[in-house]
């Protein structure tokens, strides 16, 4: 029988253009969430399902830009990576584009510390086009 653990919410912004955060191709994937579950006690395997949406915007030169969304179980890069996927944003859009998430962990052993730590990267790759 399934047993819910912990259920949150996390939200990073409730109206849109009210958090910016540049992301250049020359630095490092930037924080856009990060969630802990209390599993304290857990005896067997855990499931996680996440979910997620994320707003993204071409920089004012022309560049084509291809997004990347990385969710980790932990808190840096060099943890487990349960999600990722490349996105390429429509040059021909100049306002916020929307990509929506969904990430699932299966079988995870319960942490000593009895917190389960999610975090959310989004890093960018351009392109300069050349008339």
């Amino acid at each position: 029988m399934t047993t819910l653990l912990d259920a949150r919410t996390s939200q990073n912004a409730s109206i849109a253009n009210s958090i910016s955060i540049p992301i250049t191709i020359l630095s490092a994937p930037g924080l856009f969430g990060q969630v802990g579950l209390n599993v304290l006690g857990t005896t067997g395997p855990i499931r996680t399902q996440l979910s997620g949406t994320v707003a993204c915007q071409l920089p004012l030169l022309p560049v084509a830009t291809t997004i990347t969304l990385t969710v980790v179980r932990g808190t840096s890069l060099t943890d487990p990576v349960i999600y990722s996927s490349a996105e390429a944003l429509n040059i021909n859009l100049l306002g916020p584009q929307l990509f929506t998430f969904t990430a699932s962990d299966f079988n995870v052993p319960p942490p000593a510390s009895g917190l389960l730590i999610y975090t959310h990267l989004l890093a960018a790759m351009y392109w300069v086009l050349l008339g």
